[in-house]
């Protein structure tokens, strides 16, 4: 591992608490980079902190609600004033609601899948670019959507895809929106992966993998490391030329 590949890089991390998003925080702090990790929880973001430290990482926490406007914004300020500019972005932060079919969604949840998946990645990103468009190198986004979506379609997962659809979609233009301002924006749509969303109710770690023996060509569900390798080569200069892709990273379930 190039321990300074992210050196003298600050990064955002939104939902770092757990999963997906503390996998990318402590693979960012292991490589050098001043991470601020963002949630709802402070104990979760405390212990990513932790564990980021514990490695010689540098990383903070800052509770947030992505889908507040105020909230992302005080993100960005954070990131400028403790560690000087804020390099890459990762829009992490997202939740499930479902398992019915659409037509029994309640209201409340499709309006908490568009408040926290769409909106949340839209405002984080307006913040993110107003930072990053007034820095001499630019800088770098990643917004993470699911395979569900854009890719794939799953029964009782509608409302769930569609707003990660959004978020595919979002990504794709803001790339070229921005590409001009020396921000690349990109996308990772992992599928199901070693964390507990992809858990059905009632399912243990032996379940889902037995169940993943019979529903991926790969046969297992991806690591959070995994997803977290992909990000950190769409925030990297190796991908300098890699604008408004989605990089989907579910073993070959969607094909």
């Amino acid at each position: 591992m190039n321990r300074t590949r992210f050196s003298h890089r600050t990064v955002l991390v939104t939902g770092g608490g757990t999963g997906i998003g503390r996998a990318v925080a402590l693979a960012f702090a292991a490589e050098g980079a001043s991470v601020v990790v963002a949630g709802r929880t402070r104990a979760a973001l405390d212990e990513t902190v932790a564990l980021a430290e514990r490695t010689g990482g540098t990383a903070v926490a800052q509770v947030a609600d992505v889908a507040r406007p105020a909230d992302v914004e005080a993100l960005v300020r954070t990131a400028v004033d403790r560690f000087g500019s804020l390099d890459i972005a990762v829009n992490n932060a997202g939740v499930f609601r479902g398992g019915q079919p659409v037509a029994d969604l309640p209201e409340e949840d499709w309006r908490t899948l568009l408040d926290i998946n769409v909106t949340g990645v839209l405002l984080a990103l307006q913040a993110e670019v107003r930072q990053m468009r007034t820095q001499p190198g630019g800088g770098a986004i990643v917004n993470v959507s699911s395979n569900l979506g854009a890719h794939k379609q799953w029964p009782n997962t509608t409302a769930y895809a569609a707003s990660k659809a959004a978020v595919s979609a979002l990504t794709a233009g803001a790339a070229l929106d921005h590409v001009a301002d020396g921000i690349r924006i990109n996308a990772v749509s992992p599928g199901a992966s070693a964390t507990t969303m992809s858990l059905r109710p009632g399912e243990t770690e032996a379940d889902r993998a037995a169940r993943m023996k019979e529903e991926s060509p790969l046969g297992r569900v991806s690591s959070t490391e995994e997803v977290a390798e992909a990000v950190l080569y769409l925030a990297s200069d190796a991908a300098g030329s890699v604008i408004g892709t989605d990089l989907v990273i579910d073993g070959g379930a969607s094909r």
